[in-house]
Parts: structure tokens; C-alpha cells; sequence
């Protein structure tokens, strides 16, 4: 199986399995001097980790992780760095009646289809921690981009057809909340509408909103290299995510060019600037220096409760009940996801630009 890596300059490898003894990440063409512990790494997969809410999987992982090379003395060496983090808390039984059959909205079909064999248990490489890899790799960039003064801000814009009030954000709030929403109001209803799901055994899709700042003008190649091109594989290469925009995305569509344009300007420092930012701070496949707006469309989360109708290996049509322990939504553990897989992409043009 190819496909395990990302990055040209600032290169990402993803290992390890749901049910495995570890999973990880080695990162290579880390520049060196980069301070770098592993509680700044922790503090990345905390946001991920399962078992915090009611909002996210009862599976109890501390998700702690060891780094094992590429760091001297609290900062990076230049070497690849590996990191590694035990699986402590997986049920494997839990997956036993179904080891034979094609769960609805996973991956099992097309594995088995492709590989003619399938780790059943919780979706091996497809599972969703398989990003516990990407976390890292993300971490990593963020020290990087932490130190160019590059800012992200990351939260669930949307759940089901419940959607944050612009006027009412409040960024300090997405870190006070489960469901990483800046609007309590929006929070509150969405958090009834995921427990109504809840008792119905079903799940809920979400819509994630990143805001990258401070990102200078420039970075990004025309053509296939583009920014934006790089950003829309990184991000749509995460399990979950059906939809990506950047700026006003599909609005941009039912405008005109009077409006979607954005004015320049100069501002009293002398910089270039753009009065609005319908293009989502990338023009030509170019930083431009405003904000960098994406938005994420996560499906719901697949493994419900509910009968499903589907077949096994064999063709014979069945039904299925799946059991285990299940996020009702996926957009808030995916925040850091989708934040990760920016910072490597950034970080990767970053390296680029010193080669």
C-alpha cells in the first residue's frame, strides 16, 4: 500500500494501525533549531484524543506520545523525527461479527476490493486514528510556523443545519465548549440536536472553518503547485471530509466579478493589501497575504446504531447492526486534523522557498 506520505520539502509519513500496538508519524526535512518537546506535541493530539465528552467515542486512550529521534536538548536536529503513540484501550471483539460484512459508509468495500484482505478491526488504516499521525506531523509545522508568527484559528462552524451567528462569535469560547464552536447559542442547540441523535443511535456531519493569519505573500508555485491545490489535497486526503472551499468557495459562483473581486490597497505601512477577501488570501495559487479562509465539509460519523441494510464478502445481501464506540459527530475532533494537514502544507511550501 503506497500513499502513506505527504509533503515534497517537509515530508509527513503516516503509520500504524486502530487495532495495532502504536501508530505514528516520521517527519523529514524538519529544519533544525526548532524548539520542540513532546508535551508541545501532546498538546496537539490532546484536542484529538477520544473519551473527553459526551460528544466523542467512550474508547480511554491517553494517546501519549514518545518521541524517538530527530530532537536534541528540546530542539530539532534537522534529522527525521519519529513519533509514537501506544494503543492502550482497543476492543477488538467488538468487530468480530462483522468481519465478513460491508459497513455502510466505510471503507471495507473498497479495501476489500482493491487488497482482497481487510483489517475489520475498527477500519485499520482507514480508521480515524490514523491521524494521530497527522497531529503530529501538524504539530511539528505549528512549532515552525509558530515562530514565523503564523496564527491559526480552527472551530466547527456548523453541525447538521445548526450554524454559528458571525455577529455572535466568540473565539475565546471554542476552547471552553466540546463541540469547539465559537457561538454559545449555536453550541447549545447543536448540543440537543447530537443528543436527540444520540438516542436515535444516529450521527451528525459538521462544517469546519479555518482561518490561517499572518501568512506573507508569496508562498505557493502557478500552475499544479498551487497553494490552494496543495491545501484542497492535504485537507480532502482526511477520512472524513466530502467538501473543502477556500474564500467564499461555492458563493463565489452566484456572484459577479464586481463583487467577488477584492480592491487593492495600500496601507500605511506601505504593504499591499485587499479591502475584502472573497478569494480566501490566495490569488493564482499565491498567498497574498490576508487571512487564508477554508472550510471543511465533514460526513457523519458512519458507524451508527441503526439497522443497515448491505451485503458480505460474498454478495449475499444482509443487514447489519454495528456495535463499539462511536463519535455521534466528527467535526470537533477534526479540527486539529484539518489545522494539522494546513500547517504541514504551509510548512512544506515554507522549507521549499529556503531550498
Amino acid at each position: 500500500m503506497g500513499g502513506s506520505s505527504f509533503g515534497k520539502n517537509y515530508t509527513v509519513t503516516t503509520f500504524g494501525e486502530s487495532h495495532g500496538r502504536a501508530l505514528g508519524a516520521i517527519v523529514d526535512g524538519c529544519p533544525p533549531g526548532i524548539f520542540l518537546d513532546e508535551e508541545k506535541i501532546q498538546a496537539f493530539l490532546d484536542r484529538r484524543k477520544p473519551g473527553k465528552d459526551p460528544y466523542s467515542t467512550p474508547r480511554k486512550e491517553s494517546d501519549r506520545c514518545e518521541i524517538i529521534s530527530g530532537v536534541f536538548e528540546g530542539q530539532t536536529t534537522g534529522t527525521p523525527i519519529c513519533v509514537v503513540v501506544g494503543n492502550e484501550d482497543q476492543v477488538s471483539g467488538d468487530y468480530s461479527d462483522i468481519k465478513d460484512v460491508f459497513r455502510p459508509g466505510h471503507a471495507d468495500f473498497t479495501y476489500h476490493a482493491k487488497y482482497g484482505i481487510r483489517d475489520y478491526r475498527g477500519g485499520g488504516r482507514s480508521s480515524g486514528r490514523e491521524t494521530i499521525g497527522r497531529v503530529i506531523g501538524g504539530a511539528i509545522a505549528r512549532a515552525y510556523l509558530d515562530q514565523k508568527g503564523v496564527g491559526f484559528t480552527t472551530y466547527v462552524e456548523e453541525i447538521g443545519d445548526i450554524k454559528t451567528d458571525p455577529g455572535n462569535e466568540d473565539f475565546d469560547f471554542i476552547e471552553k465548549n466540546p463541540l469547539c464552536m465559537a457561538d454559545k447559542n449555536a453550541y447549545e442547540k447543536a448540543a440537543k440536536y447530537l443528543d436527540e441523535l444520540k438516542e436515535k443511535k444516529d450521527s451528525s456531519g459538521g462544517v469546519i472553518k479555518c482561518v490561517i493569519s499572518n501568512v506573507p505573500p508569496g508562498l505557493g508555485d502557478p500552475v499544479f503547485d498551487k497553494l490552494d491545490a496543495r491545501l484542497a489535497y492535504a485537507i480532502m486526503s482526511i477520512g472524513a471530509v466530502k467538501g473543502f472551499e477556500i474564500g467564499d468557495g461555492f458563493l463565489a459562483a452566484k456572484s459577479t466579478g464586481s463583487k467577488n473581486n477584492d480592491p487593492f490597497y495600500r496601507d500605511k505601512d506601505g504593504r499591499i493589501r485587499t479591502k475584502t477577501n472573497h478569494s480566501g488570501g490566495i490569488l493564482g495559487g499565491i498567498s497574498t497575504g490576508e487571512d487564508i479562509v477554508l472550510r471543511v465539509g465533514v460526513k457523519p460519523t458512519p458507524s451508527i446504531g441503526t439497522n443497515q441494510q448491505t451485503v458480505d464478502k460474498h454478495g449475499n445481501e444482509t443487514s447489519i447492526t454495528i456495535h463499539g464506540r462511536h463519535d455521534p459527530v466528527i467535526a470537533p475532533r477534526a479540527c486539529v486534523v484539518v489545522e494539522s494537514m494546513a500547517a504541514i502544507t504551509l510548512v512544506d511550501f515554507y522549507v521549499r522557498s529556503l531550498s
